[in-house]
């Protein structure tokens, strides 16, 4: 069976060349969309329940009402759009480097695209997710209930190398500062968990787990595996992440 792309985009950026594709899936008979950087491909809407996990996972962890939520990354929306299901979220920001992934959504390209963008709980900003963390927050502003991060493939395996220094104490202490008292951060990662990152995150933050999201791989006809990274800003109640999960993921610390 010959495979057939429809290219949906095509831009130069900064970090290379970004394709958003269109194809059929023979291995589950629909319609998928996927983004290539270069010759790297970076996701598909074909494996979207980790993504999904970090809002979910992060969000179980978060005490109270009224949240705002900061998303790291658009990419093709399930994050967000799983963010905004949830009833207590009031505001969600989302940051993306790439004006490109931006104009997809507001195009309605995506099969999350409607549920995002016509929702007025949303903001889609185009900025540098790891310089506004190194920066110091607006004067005034109260802190996110929780920031969310889906860019690079895994701590150690950044897009960019300039996203590097996010990953260690220093870096998360910066990202720290953005956080609510008992706000969370949670991570995807393509990767297993990451003991030296762990002993980072502990450095840092309360009640860090690395959870481990199993999901089908059609493609492989087997399982495969990410993990979600989740934390809580120092100063928070008594309330633990394990408690206050929905789902039900193996997990490690």
């Amino acid at each position: 069976m010959i495979t057939r792309f429809e290219e949906l985009d095509w831009q130069t950026t900064p970090i290379g060349d970004l394709m958003l594709r269109r194809r059929t899936e023979p291995a589950v008979g629909q319609e998928i969309y996927e983004v290539k950087l270069g010759d790297e491909y970076l996701m598909s809407s074909l494996f979207t329940v980790a993504e999904e996990e970090l809002a979910n996972l992060g969000l179980a962890a978060v005490v109270g009402d009224d949240l705002s939520v900061l998303v790291g990354g658009l990419g093709l929306g399930y994050t967000a759009v799983a963010a905004l299901r949830d009833a207590r979220v009031a505001s969600l920001t989302v940051i993306d480097r790439l004006g490109a992934v931006i104009g997809w959504h507001e195009r309605k390209l995506l099969p999350a695209s409607a549920e995002l963008v016509e929702d007025a709980r949303t903001s889609l900003v185009e900025d540098d997710f790891f310089a506004v963390m190194r920066s110091a927050p607006a004067e005034g502003h109260r802190g996110y209930s929780a920031i969310l991060l889906d860019v690079d493939h895994s701590p150690r395996h950044q897009l960019d190398p300039t996203h590097a220094d996010l990953y260690d104490a220093a870096g998360l202490r910066a990202l720290d500062r953005h956080l609510a008292v008992g706000g969370v951060f949670a991570l995807w990662s393509d990767d297993p968990p990451d003991d030296e990152f762990m002993v980072e995150l502990h450095t840092v933050f309360d009640d860090a787990v690395a959870h481990i999201v199993d999901f089908d791989n059609p493609v492989t006809d087997g399982v495969s595996s990410n993990t979600v990274y989740v934390a809580r800003s120092r100063g928070a109640g008594s309330v633990s992440l394990d408690a206050a999960a929905r789902t039900q993921p193996r997990e490690e610390v």
